[in-house]
């Protein structure tokens, strides 16, 4: 804890591909306590799976290495202890690249705690629980199961910070727990203090997303201006014993931190604001209240908590085939009706040359209305961008998606341009429940000595 009293801690990250620059001032100018990366969602952790199942050594965010050499000299020097998600499918190998970057930046020696136990696969293939997705036991899926991550909680990263872990990599840690172990391990909360813990999830909540609360996905040009998006300053945020807390971001950033901005994060991603279920607690933010205590500056209070739920979330993911994908671009009259057309000849040649079903192609037309989904009909544009997708059983399959676009050159509509294709697999990504007994986690140490 700081001398002013209260634990303060910066949000460095808010997904997987988030920029780095901002994290770096926060580390260097921040008068940090703890600086938290959130880098893991639910189809980051399944890839992460993936990439681990053919390479044993990897499975981790591809970007950590790349965060720990911006901060950790500066985190090491000034006494922040980091805490990061960014372990994903292999908390491990991330210690490992984080003790590599240590021995190359930093002049003291350097405490790096991995923690384990979120895979959680051979459990669900024994308890065999209900798909939430499906409504049927996991057994009766066909499709090949490749990942099962518990979403842990705060207590599974207290043992690293009671040990002095400068750095502590999980995997599937629950976003707002990425804040609330902190506040636990510095203030001594209980376990069962559920107000309390409601409190420091709300704090958790509100800065898991990093730039979200300084500004942006809140901004509009015209309906909410908001100024310097491209040097956007990620928030902290001054912890009280009692889990109130005052934001802010450093001085000079881009961005703003208002009752506003606040109000909108705390929304997010949030179903039932009475009943936002965590593996620490049921928070309840019906009750919190904004106020506005300087330019960029605002507290919280009035966040409540009763008892954990006694099952904790698990994502799964599936193999789920191949997505092979091509675009072409059509501009000028009648672009629209020049791109269905094209659109109509990838369809029709996918089934009768290559044997593709109508039923597995996608069709979309981009700037045309594309993004509503079929809730609107597409409407003439200047330019149109055609989307052709088709979710296919193999890779070979799924190129040949793209092959059709582009033969769209020469042998499609007026005005084809800009080709382009792809092919990714598909992992889908589900959920089920599991007893929270069914979940053990460790802590493992490594020493960097400098």
């Amino acid at each position: 804890m700081s001398a002013r009293g209260t634990v303060r801690l910066g949000a460095g990250a808010g997904f997987a591909g988030d920029r780095i620059d901002p994290a770096q001032i926060l580390a260097e100018r921040g008068e940090l306590d703890y600086l938290i990366f959130e880098c893991l969602g639910e189809r980051t952790v399944a890839t992460g799976q993936a990439r681990k199942l053919l390479d044993p050594t990897a499975g981790y965010d591809p970007l950590l290495a790349a965060r720990m050499r911006a901060v950790l000299r500066a985190t090491t020097e000034q006494g922040i202890t980091v805490v990061t998600n960014s372990g994903a499918a292999n908390p491990v190998a991330a210690a490992d690249v984080v003790a590599k970057v240590a021995e190359q930046v930093c002049s003291r020696s350097v405490r790096i705690a991995a923690v384990t136990g979120d895979d959680v696969l051979d459990a669900v293939r024994r308890i065999d629980p209900v798909v939430w997705e499906t409504g049927r036991p996991l057994s009766e899926h066909s499709e090949e199961l490749v990942s099962a991550n518990a979403y842990i909680g705060a207590d599974a990263v207290l043992p690293a910070l009671d040990v002095g872990a400068d750095v502590v990599v999980t995997g599937r840690l629950a976003d707002p727990a990425l804040y609330l172990a902190p506040l636990m391990h510095e203030f001594g909360w209980a376990g069962q203090d559920w107000e309390t813990l409601g409190a420091g999830t709300a704090v958790g909540h509100l800065l898991e997303c990093a730039g979200q609360l300084t500004g942006g996905y809140f901004a509009d040009p015209v309906t909410k201006p908001v100024q310097g998006l491209a040097n956007l300053g990620f928030p902290f945020g001054d912890v009280r014993a009692d889990g109130t807390a005052e934001f802010s971001k450093v001085d000079g950033t881009g961005g703003e931190l208002t009752r506003r901005t606040c109000a909108e994060q705390l929304l997010y991603e949030v179903g039932d604001p009475a009943r936002y279920l965590t593996p620490d607690v049921t928070a309840d933010f019906t009750g919190v209240s904004f106020e506005t205590v300087g330019p960029d500056r605002v507290t919280v209070s009035g966040a409540a908590g009763s008892t954990r739920p006694e099952e904790l979330k698990v994502t799964l993911g599936f193999r789920g085939g191949w997505l092979g994908e091509g675009q072409i671009s059509y501009a000028g009259p009648r672009a629209l009706q020049r791109a269905e057309l094209a659109g109509a000849i990838v369809q029709q040649r996918l089934w009768e040359v290559h044997g593709i079903s109508a039923e597995n192609v996608g069709i979309e037309y981009i700037g045309a209305g594309a993004a509503f989904r079929g809730l609107v009909a597409p409407t003439d544009v200047p330019e149109v961008r055609l989307r052709v997708t088709a979710k296919v059983s193999d890779a070979e399959t799924a190129a040949l998606v793209g092959w059709e676009v582009e033969s769209l050159y020469t042998n499609g509509p007026a005005g084809g341009g800009g080709a382009r294709s792809s092919n990714t697999e598909v992992l889908a990504i589900r959920s089920c429940l599991i007893p929270r007994a069914q979940v053990t986690t460790a802590v493992h140490i490594t020493e960097v000595t400098v």
